[in-house]
């Protein structure tokens, strides 16, 4: 399967080459193509369970859209707290992340199918919270592994890359519960027991597959591995570039508004649709996202990443405004999809504008921080958007949520837009 992903990324001619070579390089570096993998077969496991996270709230465990909005943004905010932590460890190992990495993956798909034998919500909240754990613990080190491994020229198309194979393990994932809820006989829990199945390749694939180098920070610098390295400078916010932190409260506003996406699947269940539609829907999504999301990040490469985050942000506000109109499942299918091909397109230029303003021996710690700024908002937006939603009503939440998103993709424009896009409107 690597060599096959090798070959669509266009890396079966690739050779060993000199620093100068590898600047205009124009194929991703396997290690890329393996963390891509890794996403797929986690995200596979994961979304066996998380689309069926709010039918089980729902319909088992008798807890409504307030519940459900505690849940996922205490976890969420957890991940994010883990992430400044886990991602400034890694730079002061000097870029050793692999291991931080394997003990997040790890300590998800341990934590994630014992979900099938929560009681209450609060044990949902519980296994859910140790879940996010495990993605606090490895998403700002693997980032950074993706931005150690790739020019700088590029890592808009990594990852783009790298989103569209973890979207593609969501898709995969979701068309199995979806089938096998359908046709084996197994009950909900079965279902979300077997989803450790994945979750173990995932884990075993990284450990065996990733290997890292003896230092990044002497490697990247151009220092002999003898050298020492130089510091880090303190863990401030104040330190961060101007640009650096105008964006990421902009990032932090816009999180009040990017409610969990499992609120789109809540919507359906209260218009009636069945849970292997609402499946088949949550694999719509995905597969729209994994579609746009490789040639998204090219865009954003060659256009300004910018630009592509500032159309995502728009198509995000216009979906949510329409969520609250829908009445059907037609409705609920033609503006999931349009979500999802809009907001694939923009999660690689995301990303790969924190590597345009980190230093390369802070990399890990600049995802940190972008992942803490995220997790902020998390509480105070599940909390707030599940409140509207459950003593008014869900088009409320929604309008809300689009109007919000609307705000902050005018904000990026005008207050926190990035300089090379600027330039890159001049030169175009």
């Amino acid at each position: 399967m690597i060599n096959i992903l090798r070959y669509y990324a266009g890396m079966e001619k690739q050779k060993p080459c000199a620093d100068h070579d590898a600047t205009h390089r124009k194929t991703l570096p396997q290690a890329v193509v393996v963390l891509g993998l890794v996403s797929f077969f986690n995200d596979f496991a994961s979304d066996i369970v998380i689309p069926l996270i709010p039918i089980l709230l729902a319909s088992v465990l008798a807890a409504g859209p307030m519940a459900l909005g505690l849940i996922e943004g205490i976890a969420d905010a957890l991940a994010s707290f883990l992430k400044l932590w886990s991602g400034r460890h890694s730079d002061v190992m000097g870029g050793r992340r692999k291991k931080l990495t394997v003990v997040g993956y790890t300590l998800s798909n341990i934590a994630r199918p014992l979900l099938g034998l929560a009681a209450s919500w609060p044990v949902v909240l519980l296994l859910r919270s140790i879940d996010r754990v495990g993605k606090g613990l490895r998403s700002a080190p693997r980032d950074a592994l993706v931005a150690d491994a790739t020019p700088s020229h590029m890592r808009g198309y990594a990852f783009g890359f790298h989103r569209a194979l973890d979207n593609g393990g969501a898709v995969a994932g979701s068309l199995t519960a979806a089938a096998v809820l359908a046709w084996s006989g197994l009950d909900l829990i079965e279902v979300i027991l077997w989803s450790a199945l994945p979750g173990f390749v995932a884990v075993l694939l990284l450990s065996v597959a990733i290997k890292e180098k003896e230092t990044h920070a002497t490697t990247m610098m151009g220092h002999t591995s003898s050298e020492a390295r130089p510091p880090l400078p303190p863990l401030r916010w104040s330190l961060l570039s101007l640009p650096t932190r105008r964006y990421l409260l902009v990032l932090t506003l816009f999180t009040f508004a990017r409610a969990s996406e499992t609120f789109i699947l809540l919507l359906g269940y209260q218009l009636g649709v069945g849970v292997v539609e609402l499946l088949l829907v949550w694999s719509a999504i995905n597969l729209a996202k994994a579609i746009t999301s490789t040639a998204g990040g090219q865009l954003a490469d060659r256009y300004g990443r910018g630009s592509l985050l500032l159309v995502g942000w728009l198509a995000f506000a216009v979906s949510f405004m329409s969520l609250g109109l829908v009445t059907d499942n037609t409705g609920l299918w033609l503006v999931s999809i349009f979500y999802g091909l809009f907001i694939g397109m923009s999660e690689g230029a995301e990303r790969a504008l924190i590597t345009d303003y980190a230093h390369p021996a802070e990399r890990g710690t600049a995802f940190g921080w972008y992942h803490l700024a995220l997790g902020l908002a998390a509480i105070p937006a599940g909390v707030l958007f599940g409140s509207l939603w459950q003593f008014h009503s869900a088009s409320l939440a929604f309008f809300f949520a689009g109007g919000l998103a609307a705000f902050a993709a005018l904000l990026l424009r005008l207050w926190a837009w990035p300089a090379n896009d600027t330039m890159n409107s001049k030169s175009n």
